[in-house]
C-alpha cells in the first residue's frame, strides 16, 4: 500500500487533475475518484460504466492500478464506455 499521484483528465473536461489513490486500488475505483472531480460540474453525468486508458491501452477496471503498469505522476484519461 503505497500512495500514488496522478495525472488525471475526464475527457470532455477542460482541467488537469492531480488525484492521489493507493497503488492497491482497483482501476474502477480510480475512476470513480477522478469522476467525483469531475461529473455533475463540468462532464453530465452517464449512467454508463467509467474506463481509464494509460498510454493508448484501455485498463481492466479490475486491475490494480499499481499492477497496470502505472508510476506516479503517470497520466490518465478518465472516459465514459
Amino acid at each position: 500500500m503505497a500512495l500514488l499521484p496522478l495525472s488525471a483528465l475526464f475527457e470532455g473536461d477542460v482541467l488537469e487533475l492531480l488525484i492521489p489513490v493507493d497503488d492497491e486500488d482497483t482501476v474502477e475505483a480510480v475512476g470513480a475518484a477522478i469522476a467525483h472531480h469531475v461529473v455533475g460540474r463540468r462532464v453530465a453525468a452517464q449512467d454508463v460504466p467509467i474506463r481509464l486508458r494509460h498510454n493508448g491501452r484501455v485498463l481492466d477496471p479490475q486491475e490494480r492500478i499499481g499492477a497496470a503498469g502505472v508510476a506516479p505522476l503517470d497520466h490518465v484519461e478518465a472516459f465514459y464506455a
